[in-house]
């Protein structure tokens, strides 16, 4: 019977080892074999040991059988970081989006991988201790920490639920079953196409590319349509306010309607020509620089400013209508209509 896995826990099912020399009892080779184990770590090697059982013939092996083992030696894995992912992480940090490593393996991996990322490894918290931490002391160290090692599945959605507690937007890239539930519980759920089912159908994106510069690429879209959304918002609540202020203070003084229905609806159609092309405007690098959220006050003061600005001309075209050409129904409508629609287009 052979068994592999997590050195500690193979440790804890043997007794003996199997050395040049023959078999000698473990407990005397065992600070050896620790700091081998710390060796192939410090290489940035997954290390799992790997010991052996002799059974008689036809013995049905259960999990009780896995005692008094003898250890063989070590299972060393190496798992080198993603081509460029120096130059990615750079280019993430310069667009103010800060990475954090969860890993299973041990801190000393972690610390090794985090060094080649040129990310600091000065303070690594592992499973163990994120254990003995309450949800309010991990929610005052999670930003200062990096690199979290040896962590289980289910304290990879406390990391998560604990960032965005502390006012983050949370990305979180996984691509195995036990990175479920992480997924979930972030902002943003990032999988790869080929990731287990199950991260995938956690995932609310999937990258078809094997590179993760398409990060980079993706939070610069994202911003860039966020901007352009924005503009909208502006121009439409200024628009819609200072119609509205028009329509509702011209209406105390005139004795007729001064739009039919048709009209507002074909103006509304009109101007909706021109803004449609804020989709495919330029964007200012400031805007790409750094993250942003809604900002209703902004929205709400622009609305307000802007919206009487518009009326101001509206009712400057009351005044040419009224007082000087003294239009009679249908011009008046004609004319408001026309300054309604010609004003939105010279504006973008």
């Amino acid at each position: 019977m052979i068994t592999k896995g997590a050195l500690a826990n193979i440790l804890e099912v043997c007794t003996n080892v199997e050395m040049g020399e023959g078999i000698n009892d473990l407990e005397s080779r065992k600070d050896q074999i620790e700091k081998d184990f710390e060796k192939f770590s410090d290489q940035g090697l997954r290390t799992l040991g790997v010991a052996y059982k002799k059974l008689s013939s036809g013995h049905q092996i259960t999990k009780n059988d896995e005692t008094e083992m003898t250890f063989m030696g070590f299972l060393t894995l190496f798992d080198p970081p993603k081509p460029n992912i120096t130059e990615t992480i750079s280019n993430l940090r310069e667009l103010g989006v800060s990475l954090k490593v969860i890993t299973g393996d041990n801190r000393l991996v972690a610390a090794s991988l985090s060094k080649k990322m040129n990310l600091s490894d000065k303070m690594i918290l592992t499973g163990s201790d994120l254990r003995k931490m309450s949800d309010s002391a991990l929610l005052n160290q999670v930003m200062n920490v990096d690199i979290f090692a040896e962590i289980e599945p289910n304290q990879k959605e406390r990391i998560i639920i604990s960032l965005r507690k502390a006012g983050n937007v949370v990305g979180y890239m996984g691509d195995g079953i036990n990175d479920a539930s992480a997924l979930h519980a972030a902002d943003v759920g990032i999988s790869v196409n080929t990731a287990a089912d199950v991260a995938k159908d956690a995932a609310d994106i999937v990258l078809l590319e094997n590179d993760l510069g398409v990060l980079v690429e993706g939070v610069k879209e994202g911003r860039t349509t966020f901007a352009n959304t924005l503009k909208y918002v502006f121009m439409a609540t200024s628009a819609n306010f200072g119609n509205m202020f028009s329509m509702a203070g011209v209406s105390l003084f005139l004795p007729f309607l001064p739009l039919l229905p048709k009209q507002i609806l074909l103006t509304n159609l009109m101007t909706d020509f021109p803004e449609m092309t804020i989709a495919t405007d330029r964007v200012d690098d400031q805007m790409i620089e750094g993250p942003r959220r809604w900002d209703i006050k902004a929205i709400r003061k622009f609305m307000v400013v802007f919206g009487l600005l518009s009326s101001v001309f509206d009712y400057m075209t009351f005044g040419l209508l009224l007082l000087i050409l003294k239009v009679n129904e249908v011009q008046f409508r004609t004319g408001w209509f026309l300054e309604s629609v010609i004003s939105p287009l010279l504006l973008f």
